[in-house]
């Protein structure tokens, strides 16, 4: 697939790449390149076991129900009635 492509091809691709971003936009495209393949490096290294196992998140219970006992029945307050007294001179 790429083995068609000559010097000449590959020296033509640089001088496009190199006119579409410019010079300064190149070495922070490598550095994070190059940042990528390191982190994949080094997961791919790490086994299962070295890594910290992930904390469940708390679940929380219903609350049990409590057993109701039932209302007494309140009086109702009567009204008191207010009676007027006669004033006498």
């Amino acid at each position: 697939m790429f083995g068609r492509f000559g010097w000449a091809e590959i020296l033509l691709i640089v001088v496009l790449v190199m006119i579409l971003f410019g010079s300064a936009k190149i070495p922070s495209i490598m550095k994070n390149l190059a940042d990528g393949i390191n982190v994949f490096k080094k997961e791919m290294k790490t086994t299962p076991a070295d890594k910290a196992p992930v904390a469940k998140p708390a679940v929380k219970k219903p609350a049990a129900k409590k057993a109701v006992a039932p209302k007494k029945a309140v009086a109702a307050k009567k009204p008191v009635k207010k009676v007027a007294k006669k004033v006498t001179k």
